[in-house]
């Protein structure tokens, strides 16, 4: 009895491609690596992808895996595909045969297929976590075998099958639940008052950084401000030289901080009153985790057009302002800034919805209910 409560877990957590699928797993790698039970964890993922470096940064195992996604059209390139997702599988089965974990967890994206298949063989027990208010196909093709499925968004509960589907919201750092706006303002050097953050995602996004130079004058001439500005290191050149036409004085202004990255996200947000921002479904979770009030343009081309349902899926609890991405321009992108800064209650009453969707125990609830499946309850 002793030894079977003494018992230590050796994880799987599987999952890439996107910040979306990376950023949630690495936050369950991080607290899987605190807890007493666990004894290794391996993540398994493309060492071309972005998640190599997030996980070695992170000091993680990485097992390499090679695997993209399938072609849209039948065809050689689909025959190669299919070539590769088998050695995948194979590889995959090698890893679970050589390092037996005890549980994986797969967050998403064609990466985390070859593991998961490759477990069904093994009969090693996974569990799945899906970040977006639509399931991907992964999510929805492994989701009957899987023991339990975690899932960020309610909405997403009818379009996945499973009969132990726990709405978890998505894990993220544990600093969203402990830094206070306050501490976010002196470190980042900002006064104390109403704070705008604009990004486009990691990459940027051109319709965004467009509209936002734009009006960027207006906004500072009718209302006192600050505004931190992420234009994605893809764009800021071409940013900053429309800057240099239409805000020449821009530089000088001290309630303006234009960068193309920002590391410290989590400062920012926290610092902020108001968003202006992509739909991703980490974004959002992160949004929702410092009760900023939205302003959302979903990426029109995203997979399975996810972003536009997340949008949608806070839009319908009035959490959000809603904008399409066609009809970004400085007018319109203005006209919704305003309409949040110039009714104070209707900010105030975004921000308390956006607040009440936060789930800042998300990682605490995965780890248990993937320690349940390792340990076989």
């Amino acid at each position: 009895m002793s030894d079977f409560c003494n018992k230590k877990y050796t994880y799987f957590i599987t999952g890439g491609g996107t910040g979306g699928h990376i950023y949630p797993a690495i936050a369950v790698a991080e607290a899987l690596r605190k807890d007493e039970t666990t004894k290794e964890i391996y993540y398994i993922g493309n060492p071309d992808n972005m998640e190599y470096q997030i996980v070695k940064k992170a000091r993680f195992k990485f097992l390499p895996i090679k695997v993209t996604g399938m072609p849209r059209k039948i065809g050689f390139s689909f025959i190669k595909w299919g070539i590769q997702l088998e050695l995948a599988n194979w590889k995959a089965l090698y890893y679970l045969w050589r390092y037996k974990p005890d549980a994986i967890l797969g967050t998403g994206g064609y990466v985390s297929a070859p593991a998961l298949f490759a477990s069904n063989i093994k009969k090693t027990p996974y569990m799945i976590h899906d970040c977006d208010a639509q399931p991907g196909i992964v999510s929805r093709f492994v989701a009957p075998m899987a023991k339990t499925v975690s899932v960020a968004f309610e909405d997403s509960v009818k379009n996945i099958k499973n009969d132990n589907i726990n709405v978890n919201g998505n894990p993220i750092r544990e600093e969203f639940a402990t830094l206070t706006k306050e501490s976010a303002r002196v470190s980042l050097n900002l006064e104390n008052k109403t704070t705008i953050c604009i990004m486009g995602g990691s990459q940027g996004a051109k319709s965004i950084d467009e509209a936002t130079v734009g009006c960027l004058k207006k906004i500072f001439e009718k209302y006192n401000v600050q505004i931190i500005f992420q234009t994605g290191a893809k764009h800021y050149e071409y940013t900053v030289s429309m800057l240099k036409e239409h805000y020449p004085e821009y530089e000088q202004n001290k309630n303006l901080m234009v960068k193309p990255y920002f590391d410290n996200m989590t400062e920012i947000l926290k610092a902020s009153d108001i968003a202006v921002s992509r739909a991703g479904s980490l974004s959002l979770s992160e949004i929702c985790a410092c009760g900023i009030a939205p302003i959302l343009i979903p990426y029109p081309y995203a997979a399975a057009d996810h972003q536009r349902k997340n949008a949608k899926s806070l839009l319908n609890k009035n959490a959000c302002l809603y904008l399409e991405d066609e009809e970004t321009n400085a007018e319109n992108l203005f006209n919704k800034i305003e309409e949040l800064l110039a009714n104070p209650e209707k900010l105030a009453e975004i921000q308390k919805n956006t607040n009440s969707l936060a789930k800042l125990d998300a990682t605490e609830k995965i780890v248990e209910q993937l320690k349940k499946v390792a340990s076989h309850e």
